[in-house]
């Protein structure tokens, strides 16, 4: 039996050279950063190069980057400060974004008593940037707009461009969550309209537990977590160096190499959507992940031509064959509830249909793909 790992939106295996970075820094720079001895020195100077280098890459200054423990607290961060310290009294956002960004804003409407309405969206999940500029029209209540770049479901792009531009025309901040785009797209903060943004290292080969909130200067959001004074005081807690060495390492790597690897796994997805369509002739793609030119080269989702019986197989069936992938977001797997994403863009008949995500990436090939293939074949045949 062939393993085969095709989830790599939910998370991505660290490259050896992240690995390699991190051990030297669990066993020869282990002081606290913010200790004054040569030890502490040491770590603090690799944690502001860290910081540094972030910066440089996304044409940003050094004091807007802030790591965080990932994605998801990053995306709280922003919320619950824009909220607090800004005085935020609308949230503009959409069914389909990351839990992250939903649940938060929900708790926000619960305790700041705030308005939060969601941008319609067309069939395949693009948000309607007509009713968007409606929302942004509704009222003079102070506004912040939060839709993610790539959706880590459907892969659906948004125009993050044309969506920062709306949002500055009309006074509103906005954030986007773009776990599932920083280290698999360039980033420009001087020419992307956007105030604020996240990452997370585990999505582009870094280690988990790490990631890290893009904040524009003289933004005026104030800490959430209080404490000591480390990350220039916006967010208390001793630093995890050897996560914050690891995250450097992982993006360095993502953008030295970014042009190369991009190409490699665009022709995984473009081979993958060729093949399985020869395998599985009735085979759908949900959201736009079946156009190369309007969604993320790394993932893509597929509704099969089974019935619901069947498909309370399928994920079974391909973790004994060894295939690793996802039926959603890997945060959902501990809940009965389908695919919220899912829900929101397909009909109740379409529902009834298994569908599955297969994300790659620069440790697949083609042969791991070509027996994911053929297992689902057989399968569809048996």
């Amino acid at each position: 039996m062939q393993k085969v790992y095709l989830d790599n939106a939910a998370t991505t295996q660290v490259r050896p050279e992240v690995i390699e970075k991190m051990q030297e820094a669990l066993t020869e720079f282990y002081g606290n950063p913010s200790s004054t001895h040569s030890y502490g020195r040491s770590a603090k100077t690799a944690v502001e190069q860290a910081r540094k280098t972030i910066a440089k890459t996304l044409n940003a200054h050094p004091s807007e980057i802030i790591f965080t423990s990932g994605g998801t607290e990053a995306d709280n961060m922003i919320l619950r400060c824009a909220v607090r310290d800004l005085e935020v009294k609308t949230i503009i956002t959409s069914k389909i974004e990351h839990h992250a960004v939903l649940h938060t804003a929900e708790e926000l409407v619960k305790e700041y008593g705030i308005s939060l309405r969601f941008v319609d969206l067309d069939s395949d999940g693009n948000p309607l940037m007509d009713h968007l500029k409606e929302l942004l029209q509704q009222d003079d209540s102070k506004k912040l707009v939060s839709l993610m770049h790539v959706n880590n479901e459907i892969g659906n792009i948004v125009d993050i461009d044309a969506i920062g531009a709306l949002c500055q025309e009309h006074g509103v901040l906005f954030h986007s969550d773009t776990v599932q785009s920083v280290g698999h797209y360039p980033w420009d903060v001087q020419t992307t309209p956007v105030d604020f943004f996240t990452a997370a290292a585990h999505k582009f080969h870094g280690p988990k537990g790490i990631g890290f909130a893009f904040i524009r200067k003289n933004s005026g959001l104030k800490p959430m977590i209080f404490g000591g004074s480390q990350e220039r005081g916006f967010r208390a807690g001793t630093e995890p160096f050897h996560n914050i060495v690891g995250l450097e390492e992982a993006f360095v790597q993502s953008y030295d190499h970014l042009d190369e690897e991009i190409q490699y796994v665009k022709g995984l997805k473009e081979h993958f959507i060729a093949e399985i369509k020869k395998a599985i002739p009735e085979i759908e793609f949900n959201g736009h992940s079946g156009d190369m030119d309007k969604s993320t080269y790394t993932l893509v989702n597929v509704r099969l031509p089974f019935d619901k019986q069947k498909g309370l197989m399928l994920l079974f069936h391909l973790d004994i064959k060894g295939i690793a992938c996802s039926k959603g977001s890997a945060c959902q797997s501990g809940s009965n509830m389908g695919s919220h994403v899912l829900t929101e863009i397909l009909s109740e008949e379409e529902l009834k249909k298994p569908s599955l995500r297969f994300s790659f990436s620069k440790y697949n090939t083609k042969e791991e793909l070509d027996y994911a293939i053929g297992v689902l074949k057989e399968f569809a045949e048996s």
